[in-house]
């Protein structure tokens, strides 16, 4: 009876997790809003963004009392990878949108649903599920028909899909990384040093002079991206790997472009469509279907703890 109670308590733990990441996907996408604030190119936003983060989970880390310690000198090459890999996947991203279109760069990162469910079982030496399979493919569709229909058609939309895609790998190989890492070390330790490396990654970019100095005007909207979009928003998505596959937190992750919409329509006037609409719905039924997935498992784990 002890041991069913126990299976209970994490059954509503799951539960309360699985929201927690629901929850830090909305707080990621207010990037998108945020970012149209920000007049500054894309390298300063992050590069300041890591640095005010730095600060900020530093803050939590000591008031939580948190420890920073590595068990091995192997787990801390993994998480400094770890944020190294999610340094490069942002330059790659911004440099996608900067090339192509911000529809274009949008798809091809939103491939990396698909790239974690393809990988994920050879990475971990798990079973595959070919469900997750067609949950990628309804997320991608979702996406295409979320992008405007006024995509330019010239060659750079090769190159910006390709960075683009690359992109996605680089973001998922962190995720696996990060989940490694996950079941020994606090999420807000490991988003600590992954916005430290990237910070210092960055630091060659103060002498380009590539818009650094509008930080005087411009940091409002930093800290707030910094805050709730990094600190807080990535490091959730951090502590839920601990719980939930690469392809569980990737599928949920497919809520952003909903979430950036609505925020969109809210603080920027930005309409929404009857085929923003059917393009939300087929992202909204993979998190259905995901939920559902989740809550038989649950189930099942009960039913063989009653056995």
């Amino acid at each position: 009876m002890d041991d069913l109670s126990t299976k209970q308590e994490s059954t509503k733990n799951n539960k309360r997790i699985f929201l927690n990441l629901i929850l830090g996907v909305f707080l990621i996408s207010t990037s998108g809003v945020l970012a149209r604030y920000i007049d500054m190119p894309s390298t300063p936003i992050i590069f300041w963004r890591c640095l005010m983060s730095v600060i900020i989970l530093y803050a939590i880390v000591k008031f939580q009392g948190i420890s920073l310690k590595f068990n091995s000198k192997k787990d801390r090459n993994n998480i400094l990878l770890s944020g190294a890999l999610m340094g490069f996947h942002w330059i790659t991203y911004y440099m996608s949108l900067k090339i192509s279109s911000v529809a274009i760069g949008m798809l091809s990162l939103y491939t990396f649903p698909v790239i974690a469910s393809l990988l994920e079982p050879l990475y971990f030496k798990t079973k595959f599920n070919k469900i997750y399979l067609l949950m990628g493919v309804m997320v991608l569709s979702g996406i295409y028909i979320l992008a405007p229909n006024n995509m330019e058609d010239n060659a750079n939309i090769i190159q910006g899909i390709g960075i683009g895609v690359v992109s996605a790998i680089i973001y998922t190989f962190r995720n696996f990384l990060v989940r490694d890492q996950a079941k020994n070390y606090d999420g807000t330790a490991i988003m600590f040093y992954q916005v430290v490396v990237i910070t210092v990654m960055l630091i060659p970019s103060l002498f380009l002079n590539e818009g650094h100095d509008k930080i005087t005007t411009e940091y409002p909207y930093i800290i707030l991206l910094a805050l709730f979009c990094t600190a807080i928003g990535h490091t959730i998505f951090t502590k839920s790997l601990k719980y939930f596959s690469v392809t569980t937190c990737s599928m949920i992750s497919s809520l952003q472009p909903i979430f950036g919409i609505i925020l969109a329509y809210f603080f920027l006037g930005e309409g929404i469509t009857i085929k923003t609409c059917i393009g939300g719905a087929l992202i909204l039924s993979t998190i259905a279907i995901e939920a559902i997935l989740l809550n038989q498992k649950n189930k099942s784990e009960l039913s063989e703890n009653d056995i």
